[in-house]
């Protein structure tokens, strides 16, 4: 027990005198108070004090850090981010020991005040890249229901024609250190199970986690292959429809490839249809129960 003798005379020596906890604040703005209230932290009130004290006893509920399935590696580590933000925060200290690893927290949403970590190397990140920090806190939004898309929908107004990310997203600790070690910032958004890596390129987007832990002629061949494939798989349809449409242009090598019987659906028709039919099997597939997979 305290006596009113033993009170120390403000807020700060009381809660490194008296409170034998690590995580205690000395908040005196009241939205901070609430906003603390409303996050599920435990706040004292001290007659004759003007600031509280905060105490974050909190324990998040989370699943376990396993490899995330769309972005798997041969090699490597087999973690991966989870929905809770401290979390992600702790697997990218784990990997990156350095002072200069700088994690900055804000919020966004004007109800939802969604954490934000905004992290980024401060001997190698490009300054003009740290703008994003003041642009975050300036965000009018009423809530980040979408987490990290609604954010970079806030962040990037993009058009509508334009299909291609702005972001490249990563579920990979690892990919997200790297990132940071070359100087790049990352975003983690609680309740969000990936990293936002900016600046990127396209050629940032066909990267994986295999290309790093092989040799380097091996990486060299994964990276250069992706590549092709990736090209192929944007130019080689609309190429091929053109050729079909323009066939003197047809080079005589490639005559094999022509279309010589009659058909009563044009092309073009049926590539959309097959992409369609492509899109509706995927969309069975992730509605269907485990149990009915295998019949089916």
């Amino acid at each position: 027990s305290i006596t009113a003798e033993d009170l120390p005379q403000d807020a700060e020596t009381f809660s490194k005198q008296k409170i034998p906890y690590v995580e205690v604040d000395v908040l005196k703005c009241f939205d901070d108070i609430l906003r603390n209230v409303l996050s599920g932290t435990a706040v004292f009130f001290v007659d004759g004090y003007d600031a509280a004290l905060c105490m974050d006893c909190r324990s998040y509920p989370a699943r376990g850090v396993d490899e995330p399935d769309k972005d798997k590696s041969l090699r490597g580590s087999r973690d991966g981010f989870v929905e809770t933000i401290v979390f992600n925060t702790a697997l990218m200290r784990r990997r990156i020991r350095d002072p200069h690893l700088i994690m900055e927290m804000t919020e966004a949403g004007q109800s939802s005040r969604t954490d934000i970590a905004v992290c980024y190397m401060s001997d190698r990140v490009d300054e003009e890249l740290l703008n994003i920090k003041s642009r975050i806190e300036k965000l009018e939004v009423d809530d980040l229901r979408m987490n990290q898309q609604s954010l970079a929908e806030a962040l990037f107004k993009r058009k509508w024609f334009n299909p291609f990310p702005k972001f490249k997203f990563t579920e990979r600790p690892d990919t997200a250190a790297a990132c940071l070690l070359e100087g790049k910032v990352v975003i983690l958004v609680d309740n969000a199970p990936s990293a936002m890596i900016l600046p990127t390129s396209i050629l940032d987007m066909i990267e994986e986690a295999n290309d790093y832990y092989f040799p380097t002629l091996t990486g060299m061949y994964l990276k250069i292959s992706r590549t092709l494939i990736t090209i192929a798989t944007v130019f080689f349809t609309p190429l091929y429809l053109f050729y079909m449409q323009n066939p003197q242009w047809l080079p005589g090598v490639f005559s094999f490839v022509m279309v010589r019987d009659q058909i009563n659906l044009p092309l073009i028709w049926q590539f959309l249809l097959l992409e369609l039919s492509i899109d509706g099997l995927r969309l069975a597939a992730m509605n269907t129960p485990t149990m009915l997979s295998t019949p089916l």
